[in-house]
């Protein structure tokens, strides 16, 4: 509250008094023999206040980086839904999960795929083909007691994350690193003339190796955990091991993308941290905001080596380009070209 709120014409804390202001002190202190001067007492009282705000804001500063930077998510993770398909062991400060990387929940049958040579495909440059997913040898050891930075990691191609469902979460683009995938969904005709899209209905698709993934709010997985006023459940854990969540806080109120940081991250309480944590939130976005583009803690440097460069010899052509995943994935998951099916 305002000095002028709550005093009407107050000198400032600090400044020197005028000829008026110690005319009135004068005054005070005639008409109330032994009273403490006027200028003393607001003095007194504001420098009281300043101390309990200041205390206040210490108090709630040290909160928010507690939360963020030593509370332990092993209580919330084994609330969480893991899929059948997810082996979730736990070990000093860790949570190691295994998976086969395809989804618990039903694919299509016919995606579409890139033509040969294309990097990025549009409806001009793709075909309908049968749905490549292959299981994975997915094995991410991550913190259960995760670390928060000040400076941000970006998230690289690839994957960044486990999802309930089994599969991983991609950031928002594809292989170019700069095209939104969500914005750049398209249908093309499938063999028995059928639309056959780019992304399905659960902001996912195969990579041309096989690797199924997100790159949104994938609405088959929420729809597993969630209800539809309710709030969002946790549904994943990224590199850095702050959970993941859907698009609703813990009143089950839409989170905007404008109320999260340049990562998707917000710190409130949600059904498994109920007192609050530190999590990413996929917003259900069409845009850059649609998933994690890079982590507020620290990750393994294991889960973000680069691979060296390499010759794509299947694109028909020669192109040579540098792809950092979590290699504990052994397998190549970016959004590679491939050739058109045979």
């Amino acid at each position: 509250m305002s000095e002028r709120a709550t005093h009407g014409k107050t000198p400032t804390v600090g400044a020197p008094a005028t000829n008026r202001d110690v005319h009135s002190q004068d005054v005070a202190t005639d008409s109330h023999p032994g009273s403490t001067p006027l200028s003393r007492t607001v003095l007194i009282a504001l420098l009281a206040v300043a101390v309990m705000a200041t205390a206040a804001t210490t108090t709630a500063r040290a909160a928010k980086t507690g939360t963020r930077a030593s509370t332990s998510t092993t209580a919330g993770l084994k609330k969480a839904t893991w899929g059948a398909n997810i082996t979730a062991s736990y070990g000093s400060g860790t949570i190691r999960l295994r998976s086969n990387g395809i989804p618990n929940h039903a694919m299509l049958a016919q995606y579409a795929l890139p033509d040969n040579g294309v990097m990025v495909p549009t409806a001009a440059t793709a075909h309908a083909g049968s749905n490549p997913t292959i299981a994975q040898n997915i094995d991410f050891t991550l913190p259960t007691v995760p670390a928060w930075s000040a400076t941000t990691t970006i998230a690289p191609m690839g994957a960044i994350g486990l999802m309930i469902s089994g599969a991983v979460l991609f950031n928002p683009y594809e292989g170019d690193g700069g095209t939104v995938a969500m914005a750049n969904n398209f249908t093309v005709t499938g063999s028995d003339g059928t639309k056959v899209p780019f992304v399905d209905a659960c902001s996912g698709h195969p990579t041309p190796q096989g690797m199924y993934h997100y790159h949104g709010l994938p609405a088959c997985v929420t729809a597993e955990v969630d209800t539809g006023k309710g709030p969002s459940h946790l549904i994943g854990i990224a590199f850095d091991g702050y959970p993941i969540y859907g698009d609703r806080n813990a009143k089950g109120a839409k989170v905007p993308a404008s109320k999260l940081d340049r990562c998707n991250g917000i710190t409130s309480a949600t059904p498994e941290f109920p007192k609050g944590i530190y999590h990413y939130v996929l917003p259900g976005t069409a845009t850059a905001t649609s998933s994690i583009r890079c982590f507020h803690g620290k990750v393994s440097a294991s889960l973000m080596t680069r691979l060296p460069r390499m010759t794509i010899a299947m694109m028909g052509g020669t192109s040579t380009a540098h792809h950092p995943i979590g290699t504990s994935a052994r397998a190549l998951v970016c959004d590679l070209r491939m050739p058109a099916a045979s």
